[in-house]
């Protein structure tokens, strides 16, 4: 794991760097293709997906395009982030998703492509946090008196999360290894019956990514947050504390979304797109779309965003060797 690391970093470093120098030259500028496939790694109708139409919509507008969109969704992202990696390099083709499948997957398994050469990033999009929910089973009116329950009970209390190795199990772990409670994991597999179990107080505690129907049962009183995992507290939510205010640092941990590259993709064209994107995320519009549904508009350069996802990288192998987590 360490000599991936070593690889890792400075090959997205050096592409990054590159489509910085590009965009810096004054040479012609790069052609951009008539037609654009972008890849959503997710099914269509989830809050990921109407985002990243969105977004679609705002680059078509700006570049004077046609943006098609292609779900291709399964496997956490790595069905899409696949798709991308073996598209022609040309500018025709690129990504949105989360960056979980360049660096929680690799961890947990062999992928079809090799996300240390075969994917470009593009520019940074979203951070959609993490809530923790308390459902009615349980009574703790903070996340402190959560983590105290659980001391005083040890596996009594029980830590909802969409399935092992998801951000939301990342959460538990790094709580976990914070305090030394012992914390019973449920692991679901999809929200659907997930969200209905936690209405139904078939566990204390619930960690997911926000979304329109979490906050219609918040604001209807039926589930309580406790604590997000985000930089700073959601503007909807702003009497919830991050895990980094409660002092969970390790854990205040979020779902970072971009857009990607196949990796061969001209710097030109790189250095282009993230311009676009760049625009595209200072529109009222776009940001409207994003917060309506609590994710945070961030942006940025491409070698910025390929240092967040490095960072990322190297932390999830850690925690996931010290927690000795298993994919499904």
């Amino acid at each position: 794991m360490t000599d991936m690391h070593f690889k890792f970093k400075p090959s997205w470093l050096l592409l990054a760097a590159a489509a910085l120098c590009a965009a810096g030259a004054q040479a012609q500028a790069p052609s951009i293709p008539k037609t654009i496939r972008l890849i959503v790694a997710y099914p269509a109708g989830g809050v990921s997906d109407v985002v990243a139409r969105a977004l679609g919509d705002r680059l078509a507008a700006q570049l004077g395009t046609t943006v098609i969109v292609d779900n291709r969704a399964g496997a956490s992202g790595a069905i899409g982030i696949d798709a991308v990696a073996k598209a022609a390099p040309d500018g025709a083709t690129l990504g949105f998703s989360a960056i979980s499948p360049l660096v929680l997957s690799p961890h947990l398994g062999k992928l079809p492509f090799d996300p240390l050469k075969d994917i470009a990033p593009v520019a940074s999009v979203m951070y959609s946090p993490v809530l923790l929910i308390a459902t009615p089973a349980s009574k703790a009116k903070d996340f402190r008196a959560l983590v105290a329950d659980a001391k005083a009970q040890p596996g009594a209390v029980r830590w909802a999360t969409s399935g092992p190795a998801s951000l939301g199990h990342i959460v538990l772990e790094q709580v976990r290894a914070a305090t030394g409670v012992d914390i019973t994991h449920v692991p679901y597999k999809g929200g659907g019956q997930q969200l209905n179990d936690a209405l139904g107080g078939q566990f204390e505690i619930l960690s997911t990514n926000a979304s329109p129907t979490l906050t219609s049962h918040i604001q209807s009183g039926k589930l309580r947050p406790l604590a997000v995992g985000a930089p700073a507290r959601l503007d909807s939510l702003p009497q919830v504390p991050t895990l980094g205010e409660l002092g969970y640092n390790a854990a205040n941990i979020n779902s970072l979304f971009g857009v990607f590259a196949p990796a061969a993709t001209p710097p030109a064209l790189v250095a282009k797109y993230n311009a676009e994107i760049n625009k595209a995320l200072a529109s009222p519009e776009l940001r409207a779309k994003l917060t309506a549904t609590d994710n945070v508009p961030t942006g940025g350069t491409a070698a910025a965003f390929a240092k967040e996802i490095a960072s990322e990288f190297e932390s999830n192998g850690r925690i996931v060797k010290a927690a000795n987590i298993k994919a499904d």
